[in-house]
């Protein structure tokens, strides 16, 4: 089965531009640094980390720290959903089940306390029908853009996922 038009028009367009919720604090970074033993002096020591990148920095591996939303927040009504474009899909074709095959990231500027990171969703592609050992379904591509308040890109991180209805046993 092919992709259908209201699918195929969503493709390359940017969809849930968002702010985050708080901006990027030293307290989480020695805290996921702590957490795995990570000792680089970049992270932990304001004058190497001047000497190297021009000031403190986020090590780049917690880029998706900075926007996963809060489970509960004041005022909130409803639950916010990680990768919402994922879930959009699932609905559109049916698929109750999906697993992420493979996930990239590409860093670009540094991440820097007190920025506050926005993102955006972009669909790159959708395959049509495939039967993997899984079931039947689609496979998708989804990159999260991310910029700090400036506008500045600082990654790219892309998920492929499979959504599929389980074989019949």
């Amino acid at each position: 089965m092919t992709v259908p038009d209201d699918v195929q028009a969503l493709i390359d367009q940017v969809q849930y531009r968002e702010d985050g919720e708080f901006p990027v604090e030293r307290g989480y970074i020695w805290t996921s640094c702590s957490s795995v033993e990570n000792g680089n002096p970049l992270f932990w020591d304001d004058e190497t980390a001047r000497q190297l990148t021009g000031g403190p920095i986020a090590p780049p591996s917690m880029l998706s720290v900075w926007f996963r939303p809060h489970h509960w927040a004041p005022g909130r009504a409803t639950q916010p959903l990680p990768l919402q474009v994922h879930f959009d899909l699932k609905e559109r074709f049916g698929l109750p089940e999906a697993v992420m095959t493979d996930n990239t990231i590409v860093f670009h500027e540094p991440v820097r306390p007190g920025d506050v990171l926005s993102t955006s969703q972009i669909l790159r592609s959708v395959s049509d029908e495939k039967t993997t050992k899984l079931g039947t379904g689609r496979f998708w591509v989804i990159d999260v853009e991310y910029r700090n308040q400036r506008g500045d890109l600082v990654g790219v991180e892309s998920y492929t996922g499979f959504g599929y209805r389980k074989a019949e046993p």
